[in-house]
């Protein structure tokens, strides 16, 4: 008569599940990192409901002094255009991130909107989010 049960449970601990979860969080990481900028100055944007996607573009930041700024680079306002177009010569899908600070005037938003339109530039215009 044979009084064992027919279950035998295995007291080994198994760590391939857990060396899954934690390369799945080691590429998600990696990943997210990528897309935090380095490149932006310190200026307060206009609220509003969206985001903005952020791949390889040049960011253009205009601040509450009027100083025109490309990837933290100071411009003259006159030379705004030859700069970007200096910039994004080899770009095959050219795009610019518009950050302009709170309280600048929307003339000067609109000239570099004046020259990404002329010189088919793509703009995505950077918020804070409400």
């Amino acid at each position: 008569m044979n009084l064992g049960g027919r279950n035998k449970i295995n007291p080994n601990f198994n760590m391939s599940s857990m060396t899954d979860i934690v390369f799945l969080l080691l590429i998600f990481f990696m990943l997210t990192s990528t897309l935090v900028t380095v490149n932006a100055l310190d200026i307060i944007l206009p609220k509003a409901q969206g985001k903005t996607e952020n791949n390889k573009s040049t960011a253009v930041s205009i601040t509450r002094k009027l100083d025109y700024y490309i990837d933290k680079k100071k411009v003259k306002e006159n030379e705004v255009e030859q700069y970007l177009l200096n910039q994004l010569k080899h770009s095959d899908q050219p795009t610019i991130v518009l950050r302009a600070e709170e309280g600048v005037p929307i003339e000067k938003a609109v000239k570099v909107l004046d020259i990404a339109n002329r010189n088919k530039i793509k703009v995505v215009l950077a918020v804070r989010p409400k």
